[in-house]
């Protein structure tokens, strides 16, 4: 441990401790913190299932940074290094074409064995993995509608390749000892105002409900359900919007993901977590950073960042909500967008950890909002990066920038050779 970083670290908790935060402490609860890292930000959500497709269902990646993944196998490898600059144990988010197989096989047709390249491997590295069925750039997508079409044959496509994710993700779970949460967004929608809203709805309930007929116990799979405002070509009209989630997994006792780019560009989420929760018993959070539309840039330690850091924090909220990133910037290093929007998530819930959360509860109580707006601003320059730095010196992880020198090295010496 470099002497300097461990003289600020302990100058610092001494100014925490005035206010009864015990860091050590703070930093053994941020250890069990679990990120879950998205493939796709690795290879512009190309996946490795099907040979020259292209990318549909409202999604598109701009840039053309070099290096990307071509390979399961070198995604891996870029993932190995994108963990190993980034503190703490966490998880690595597949979707379902990223399969590891030679056999020619369509989504309906994905059996776990398709995957164990990616659980031999997330074993080795004590990973855990999250999964999500690919409901997009597929020729029965192509007119922006899946589990709500209006032709039964291919919406039943569609409901047998959400089947047989589940219990993909099932066996994720069962082999690595920890839930794998399996996430559920499809694209369906109108670029205009549709005349009935309210049919393509009606098989979209049907169709989640046939999924989930089959029971699987949360101790392997956690089902969660993503909403969306609007996308590419569904500008007027999304069949999954928010209310229609929030109805559907209330009721059928599912998961809510709330992903911090599918909502109005005013809106945010940060305001929702609390209320959420106390209706349902698991979050899923995507981690995102909007620009003005759902545009999935690389998450910044932004105001809502840390307003959503705050929200989990105060509310005791971390151990029933399941994070994940999800960006994919095609115009910076692949495995950097990784660090920096991971490292800053981690980050962000630090300083969330940092503040005298039962002190301010009290001014609130006590109607001392003097008090209360004191404090929090002073603690917005308390020295939370000394914290920061040591435990990523702990962690045996890159302090500071130092990172930036090790991503720059791997792009010299890997990603520019591919």
């Amino acid at each position: 441990m470099n002497e300097a970083i461990e003289a600020s670290y302990n100058e610092a908790k001494k100014l925490y401790a005035r206010h009864g935060i015990q860091v050590d402490d703070v930093l053994r609860k941020l250890s069990e913190i679990k990120i879950s890292l998205h493939c796709w930000q690795g290879d512009d959500v190309q996946g490795f299932l099907f040979k020259d497709k292209q990318l549909s269902g409202g999604i598109a990646v701009t840039g053309s940074y070099p290096g990307r993944a071509g390979t399961p196998a070198e995604l891996r490898q870029d993932l190995e290094k994108a963990l190993s600059l980034i503190p703490g144990q966490h998880k690595v988010n597949l979707h379902a074409i990223y399969a590891d197989t030679t056999e020619q096989v369509d989504l309906d047709q994905l059996e776990p064995r398709h995957f164990q390249n990616w659980v031999d491997w997330a074993k080795q590295q004590g990973l855990g993995l999250d999964f999500n069925p690919t409901l997009f750039s597929h020729p029965k997508a192509e007119d922006g509608f899946t589990l709500s079409h209006k032709d039964p044959e291919i919406r039943d496509f569609w409901i047998t390749h959400c089947k047989k994710s589940r219990r993909i993700a099932e066996y994720f779970g069962k082999e690595l000892g920890q839930p794998c949460v399996t996430n559920h967004w499809m694209p369906d929608g109108y670029k205009d105002a549709p005349v009935d809203r309210l049919a393509p709805r009606e098989r979209l309930r049907d169709a989640l409900d046939e999924i989930f007929s089959e029971e699987i116990s949360e101790e392997y799979n956690i089902d969660a359900v993503e909403s969306k405002l609007f996308g590419i070509g569904s500008e007027s009209y999304v069949v999954g919007s928010h209310e229609f989630y929030m109805g559907y997994a209330l009721t059928r006792g599912k998961s809510i993901c709330l992903d911090a780019g599918h909502f109005h560009p005013t809106e945010v989420i940060s305001n929702k977590l609390s209320s959420v929760l106390m209706f349902t018993d698991q979050l899923l959070l995507h981690v995102s950073r909007p620009v003005r539309w759902d545009s999935d840039h690389v998450v910044t330690m932004d105001d809502e960042l840390l307003d959503i850091a705050r929200e989990l924090v105060r509310g005791d909220l971390l151990s029933r909500t399941h994070i994940g990133l999800d960006f994919f910037d095609g115009s910076i290093n692949h495995v950097a967008a990784w660090v920096i929007g991971t490292r800053n998530t981690i980050k962000a819930l630090l300083r969330a950890m940092l503040e005298p959360i039962e002190e301010l509860k009290k001014a609130e109580e006590e109607r001392d909002f003097t008090t209360r707006l004191a404090l929090v601003e002073e603690f917005k320059s308390y020295p939370f990066g000394a914290v920061w730095d040591y435990y990523c010196a702990q962690n045996g992880v890159p302090v500071r920038e130092e990172w930036l020198t090790e991503a720059k090295d791997y792009e010299q010496q890997v990603l520019l050779k591919r």
